[in-house]
């Protein structure tokens, strides 16, 4: 059992993409940027307890930071932090609209 504290942890914020809001539409997936430590069951409980929606899939991949040059100092790289991506997909008659809100 995961603590509520946890739930919000978890999740960091939606992925904004045009992939993202095409999978919206077209297959009810929504796309979330998560902790890099969760796993799929805290990512599941999360979403359930917060949004109140039931879950059919969950696929999770972690993205790769960019590595950067920086145009005054070209000896020295900088490298982006890695982080976690989740593809979360909704059963049927479920919605999840982070961009219009509730009205």
């Amino acid at each position: 059992m995961i603590y509520k504290e946890r739930f919000f942890k978890v999740i960091r914020k939606p992925h904004s993409s045009e992939k993202a809001s095409s999978l919206v539409k077209k297959k009810n997936t929504i796309v979330l940027k998560v902790a890099k430590d969760a796993n799929k069951k805290e990512i599941i409980s999360a979403v359930e307890n917060i949004f109140e929606v039931k879950i059919k899939s969950i696929n999770t991949l972690i993205v790769k930071g960019k590595i950067s040059n920086i145009k005054n100092k070209k000896k020295h790289a900088v490298r982006h932090e890695d982080w976690k991506k989740a593809y979360i997909t909704l059963r049927e008659g479920q919605n999840l609209d982070f961009i219009n809100g509730s009205e």
